[in-house]
């Protein structure tokens, strides 16, 4: 379509926009508002990391579910569960209230998350695999369409909070820092308070008594961290751009939503995202399988690798802006992306090919240790920066559009995150049946071949699919230049 012709048709900015009043800017750049709003995170944090680490684990070897029947329902309630996002996305890009466009989902979000959450992690007890399979769909749904209901318009906040190419890498440093530290906090109370081992469970993840204080706790966490972000970020509703209003029908707005998402540089993010999250969602779901019957960890030792993760986020929020500024968006998720695979891989594969310390060694957990905190370092600045490339998108598509769709650009990559990472679920649940690993098997005597099975249909899996998913980002084309020369011509557009 070109630039656009009708700056009147443009959402428009109210008050004092913080693009243009230094004073507004510098209280929406501050490092007080980077805080509460990325403080939010902790709830998707919570939320992502009980899904992607554990409820596979929990309803296949504590609830004793077939690992294909959990697989085939996490990769339905993802999939179902994925288009709620563009739904959101698209009444947030173009409600109006006093509340402005964002605020008034993310504020009814947080009773729904906490109820649904518990409901998930106290499944009845003694109902038919059949029974608990429809109770698993039903409650995870619930969980995730709430949770989208925060997520989405949270995460658009960022590119109206500030139009600096590096303000934005560093507001998603901090969302994903407590998003991180949300995480690793459920993981560490998880391995280090809940799961208690007892004679009946000598490795207490495997003790459904723990997973009570496991849900409660996390759905407080979450209902807390909703609500304080979202206060924190109130007072800048007033310089948040507003839409203009109109009246759409349904094929107006499909329209204007296919006229949105067939962005270049957005489609280049997205199928990238597609093949990268089913990767990273069939390591998280087999991550505790690994830690459980490769390298035979008990639930302390598993808190010890988690444990170490929490500087690791640190480093990954201090690193990213300085990365991404030295050596350019792409580059630097390309080079941290490679170099994070790689740690990752190591440990498992030289324990194959007899070059890695044997079960029990006393050197062990601090190789784990080492090699795992390097490689989630760089992973979490690798995903801070494809965030940030996301937010600049948004003034690209609003000079040819006329519209701000922050809303959508972010739905869409979470629509294929959770659409995705479900069919990594289910990849992980075939290949967990393919190996022949029983529901409710004994580490200790459990084949040994089994696990090592599992290593070796996962790599070339995983490793085809994260090849597809880097080669995609070569044809990303927003670089600072170019988002500072879409800045010029927007505000020249205000002017006129």
């Amino acid at each position: 379509m070109g630039e656009v012709l009708n700056s009147e048709a443009q959402d428009v900015p109210r008050g004092n926009v913080a693009a243009n009043d230094s004073g507004v800017r510098a209280a929406m750049e501050s490092t007080r508002t980077k805080f509460l709003y990325g403080f939010g995170s902790v709830a998707f944090g919570v939320n992502d990391q009980s899904f992607a680490y554990i409820l596979t684990f929990y309803y296949n070897q504590v609830i004793g579910l077939p690992a294909l029947w959990v697989g085939s329902a996490i990769l339905f309630v993802m999939a179902v569960d994925g288009f709620v996002d563009p739904i959101v996305g698209q009444i947030s890009d173009n409600l109006r209230t006093r509340l402005g466009r964002r605020h008034p989902f993310m504020y009814a979000s947080a009773i729904p998350i906490a109820v649904s959450y518990l409901l998930l992690w106290n499944p009845p007890h003694h109902w038919s695999n059949a029974a608990l399979f429809y109770y698993l769909v039903v409650t995870a749904i619930l969980v995730r369409a709430s949770i989208s209901l925060y997520e989405i318009p949270s995460s658009s906040l960022v590119a109206e909070l500030t139009p600096d190419y590096d303000q934005r890498t560093s507001f998603f440093s901090w969302r994903n820092l407590f998003a991180w530290q949300g995480g690793l906090l459920m993981a560490l109370l998880a391995f280090g308070v809940f799961f208690v081992a007892d004679k009946a469970h000598p490795q207490g993840q495997l003790n459904p008594a723990g997973y009570v204080p496991y849900s409660i706790t996390g759905a407080a966490l979450i209902v807390f961290a909703v609500l304080l972000s979202t206060a924190g970020t109130h007072r800048f509703i007033p310089n948040f751009a507003v839409p203009p209003a109109r009246k759409l029908t349904l094929l107006q707005t499909l329209r204007e939503m296919y006229e949105t998402l067939k962005h270049g540089s957005l489609l280049v993010l997205v199928v990238s995202s597609l093949f990268s999250f089913i990767a990273a969602g069939t390591l998280a779901a087999l991550n505790i399988y690994f830690n459980t019957y490769f390298w035979r960890l008990d639930s302390h030792q598993i808190f010890l690798l988690t444990i170490v993760l929490v500087p690791g986020a640190i480093v990954a929020w201090a690193i990213a802006t300085p990365v991404a500024r030295h050596l350019g968006k792409k580059a630097a998720v390309i080079t941290l992306w490679v170099s994070a695979t790689s740690f990752y891989w190591f440990p498992m594969a030289a324990r194959i090919v007899g070059y890695f310390p044997a079960n029990g060694s006393p050197m062990l957990v601090p190789l784990l240790l080492v090699f795992g905190t390097i490689g989630t370092t760089l992973s979490i600045a690798c995903d801070i920066i494809i965030s940030s490339m996301l937010a600049d998108i948004v003034e690209d598509s609003q000079l040819r559009t006329g519209r701000r769709s922050e809303g959508l650009f972010f739905a869409a990559r979470s629509l294929v995150a959770k659409a995705v990472s479900g069919v990594g679920g289910f990849v992980a649940g075939a290949l967990v049946a393919f190996v022949h690993l029983p529901p409710g098997a004994d580490p200790a005597t459990l084949d040994p071949q089994i696990p090592i099975n599992l290593a070796l249909v996962y790599f070339p899996v995983v490793f085809t699919l994260y090849t597809v998913a880097l080669g995609c980002i070569a044809f990303y084309r927003i670089d600072r230049e170019k988002h500072e020369d879409n800045l010029k011509k927007l505000s020249e557009q205000q002017v006129v």
